[in-house]
């Protein structure tokens, strides 16, 4: 008969930690055979870097209770059941609400997690004590129908080269599926909606360099085939997969930080639950030293502030924000010209 729990013990900064899982025997992601248990083993093996990159942060879990096929939900508050080391902290959200949301401080806590079925882990790009202020400046570069990981990577490039243009030093990650994720650290001096006018001067300057690869086109159906920098990733509440996050994806796909001299030749596919640990014993973290020395934004927002003198306004937010200044009416084009 298969076990019903087994108790892992999980090192960590203050000492051992008992994690029960439940169910271990049960698949996550039926394809590849992978059970809960193997899950939890995996934040295990990776926890250090894992806490390095997502720790001290407001973070979401999305959960799969059946699996990555069954359906799945966003927990923001602490689940319920949560042991007295799990922290939490208050953080605002666009609506003017505030609540708790749960911080991963060390192994155990991402174990645990494992244990209520979290699959894809979304840490804010602020830190826990100053939730308002980003310490990341991060960039999305999304493909789109007819285009993957492999037209994203010289926009990266690219993108890595106008970041250094403007004082940042740009570290990269896969998505864990067909995207590039850029990331900058940055010092905690600027509110979100700064942060995010620096991203779209970003991506309006590789824009304007890659224009047959790259659009800022909010709809989609102005995008065509190219890659989307997607600007609002970079709001409030706005998250991605975090950096060792696995993705809900069959193959069990891990978001997996890169040195650049990897990137061109890296398979997202081969980035997996499997492999990424020895990887990681082997290789070292490629993003162990990306808080060392962080840089600032005036740059960025220089040009932001060229853009807008040149008639480059403010582009759209998603649709459950609250209506912002400047920004264009939320209507697709093609229904705004049926209008007309």
């Amino acid at each position: 008969m298969p076990a019903s729990a087994v108790t892992l013990t999980v090192p960590g900064p203050h000492g051992d930690r008992s994690v029960r899982i439940s169910s271990p025997t049960r698949e996550i992601w039926p394809e590849a055979g992978i059970t809960k248990l193997e899950l939890a083993e995996y934040l295990m093996a990776v926890g250090e870097a894992f806490v390095a990159a997502n720790g001290d942060r407001p973070i979401s879990l999305q959960r799969f209770p059946a699996g990555v096929e069954g359906e799945q939900f966003y927990s923001k508050n602490p689940p319920k059941g949560a042991p007295d080391w799990v922290r939490a902290v208050p953080v605002t959200y666009p609506s003017g609400r505030s609540h708790p949301q749960l911080v991963i401080d060390e192994p155990a806590a991402a174990v645990w997690a494992a244990q209520m079925n979290t699959v894809v882990f979304h840490p804010w790009a602020s830190r826990a004590g100053s939730s308002d202020f980003p310490d990341q400046l991060r960039i999305d570069l999304d493909p789109q129908p007819g285009t993957g990981f492999a037209e994203a990577v010289e926009p990266a490039f690219t993108l890595r080269e106008i970041l250094d243009e403007a004082g940042l030093t740009a570290f990269v990650k896969t998505s864990g599926n067909r995207g590039i994720h850029v990331f900058a650290p940055i010092e905690p001096q600027h509110e979100f909606l700064d942060v995010r006018h620096a991203v779209i001067a970003a991506a309006r300057e590789l824009e304007r360099r890659m224009p047959e690869q790259v659009t800022t086109a909010w709809w989609k159906e102005e995008r065509g085939e190219r890659l989307f920098v997607d600007f609002n990733q970079a709001n409030r509440d706005r998250t991605m997969a975090g950096a060792y996050s696995p993705r809900a994806l069959p193959w069990a796909s891990v978001s997996c930080p890169l040195e650049w001299s990897e990137l061109a030749s890296a398979d997202p596919r081969e980035l997996t639950i499997r492999t990424v640990p020895d990887r990681l014993a082997e290789r070292g973290d490629p993003w162990a030293a990306m808080h060392d020395h962080p840089g600032r934004i005036d740059v960025l927002l220089d040009w932001w502030q060229r853009d807008l003198a040149d008639g480059l306004g403010e582009l759209p937010f998603p649709p459950d924000f609250p209506k912002m200044p400047g920004e264009p009416t939320r209507v697709q084009p093609s229904r705004a010209k049926q209008r007309d």
